[in-house]
Order: C-alpha cells, then sequence, then structure tokens
C-alpha cells in the first residue's frame, strides 16, 4: 500500500501552517520552495485541501495560506481523504457471500483508518517546534 507524492506534500504543508503564528498565511511561493516543488504542482494540493475545508487562501500580495480549523480538529487521517479521497484500498473481485479474504482486508484497512483519525498533526508541529528550539 502506497499513499501518492501529494498525500507527503499535503502533510508536510499542512504541518508547516500550523507552525506560523495564529492568523498569519503562508504564500505558494514560499511553500513550494520549502519542499523542493513547482508552485504549480502545489497549487493543485492545496486546492485539495482548500476544498476539503483543512486551510483557507487569502488573495492578493499579502495573502497566502493558514489552517481554517482548529489545530488540534486536523488528523492524519483528514489530510489523506482531502488527497486520496475515501475510497476502499480493497476491492475483492470475486464477490460472494461471507468473503474471508474481504472481511480481513476490510477490518484491517478500518482499524488503519481509526489510528490515522486518532493521530493529529499538531503534536508532530508541536515536536517539529521543539526539536527546532533545541537546535537554535
Amino acid at each position: 500500500m502506497r499513499y501518492s507524492n501529494a498525500t507527503n506534500y499535503a502533510l508536510h504543508t499542512v504541518v508547516h501552517l500550523m507552525l506560523q503564528p495564529d492568523g498569519s498565511s503562508v504564500g505558494v511561493q514560499e511553500l513550494a520552495e520549502m519542499q523542493q516543488l513547482s508552485p504549480t504542482y502545489l497549487s493543485k494540493v492545496l486546492t485539495k485541501l482548500r476544498k476539503a475545508g483543512l486551510i483557507e487562501s487569502t488573495p492578493g500580495a499579502k495573502g497566502g495560506y493558514k489552517i481554517s480549523r482548529t489545530k488540534h480538529e486536523i488528523s492524519f487521517l483528514d489530510v489523506i481523504h482531502a488527497i486520496e479521497g475515501d475510497t476502499s484500498l480493497f476491492d475483492c473481485t470475486i464477490h460472494h457471500e461471507g468473503c474471508m479474504i474481504e472481511n480481513t482486508m476490510r477490518q484491517a484497512e478500518e482499524n488503519m483508518k481509526a489510528e490515522l483519525a486518532s493521530k493529529l498533526l499538531v503534536d508532530i508541529a508541536k515536536e517539529a517546534e521543539s526539536k527546532q528550539k533545541e537546535e537554535s
């Protein structure tokens, strides 16, 4: 199982935005440079995050992106769903009632979703902030 690169960039972007002072925005150029991406590519990722209600954008020269929810409300799963969607990872091609393989795969997926839903990105942001202070 593998998530797309867009999910990787989205997770890093949201954590970076969480590290900003409350109310401040970060431009797409800065976000793209931080991850060594083209602003055009990252804009597509940012659009999905915005449509999911995780971030908001402010147009103009002093505009940019910022977190639109309370930081303690955004989980890993929220960002993953914003980028990847909420489709099942496994689709049994042999349709018969009580398929043990399908049941096992769905249970494993539910366990993974529960774990990712319980992990908040703000915890990662706090850890990153602590490391930055130690290095200073």
